[in-house]
């Protein structure tokens, strides 16, 4: 290669090399107006959207899908609400039904416990039979089958010698037995106070419970007749 074809070479290279860098020059002077700038993102912005979504277009429309979710929130909202309102129909109509079964057991209470032992309790001449019924009725219960039991100290069912079940009325005339001073006095003559006086019994005072204010009275009434209070 001639000496002049080599210097015409590096000629052209040095105006390309030129060239170059004075168009580089120009590009990194050139201003953008606001509104280019804007444009500019928002197309970066639309080609960020269009990639990321390319994999789920199958799926449709995102604001549709967005719109199908909004929806299925707002009914299983309104389902749980109509759940929660059924529970409570469930819930209202166990009260009721325990309301039900609570007043059915008071009144059978009342007429195979309580009014067996004001009956008894003024059989055998109580002074008080009320008062008999308040400190005995929870030594009487109704088992499954609704039968009267008479427990003792510990829970268990009571038999009598022969092997038999207690009933109210023995319940009741074994306390006034016990407890003498609940009975009330014959008419008083010289031949039946010295009896009288000879087969009192002491208030059996394990048998009350002081948590409750009828016993509590009873004791006091005891401690007075007593000379303790």
């Amino acid at each position: 290669m001639s000496e002049q074809e080599i210097m015409a070479g590096t000629n052209v290279e040095t105006e390309t090399t030129s060239q170059t860098s004075q168009n580089q020059e120009q590009a990194a002077g050139k201003t953008y107006t606001q509104e280019e700038f804007d444009n500019h993102i928002a197309g970066l912005k639309s080609s960020l959207t269009k990639k990321l979504l390319k994999p789920y277009e199958d799926l449709g429309d995102v604001n549709e899908l967005r719109a199908l979710k909004e929806a299925q929130i707002k009914k299983a909202q309104e389902e749980s609400l109509k759940k929660g309102e059924f529970e409570k129909i469930l819930q209202d109509m166990a009260a009721k039904k325990d309301a039900e079964i609570s007043k059915r057991d008071s009144v059978i209470r009342e007429y195979k416990i309580e009014t067996p032992l004001v009956n008894a309790a003024a059989k055998y001449r109580a002074v008080a039979p009320e008062q008999v019924r308040t400190l005995l009725k929870n030594n009487i219960n109704l088992n499954t089958d609704g039968e009267v039991e008479v427990l003792d100290n510990n829970g268990q069912v009571r038999y009598n010698d022969k092997g038999v079940a207690l009933t109210v009325d023995d319940l009741v005339s074994e306390f006034l037995a016990t407890n003498p001073h609940f009975v009330q006095a014959n008419p008083a003559t010289s031949a039946t106070k010295s009896s009288i006086t000879n087969s009192q019994a002491p208030l059996d005072i394990t048998k009350l419970d002081m948590k409750n204010p009828e016993h509590r009275k009873v004791y006091a009434e005891y401690r007075k007749t007593a000379g303790l209070a």
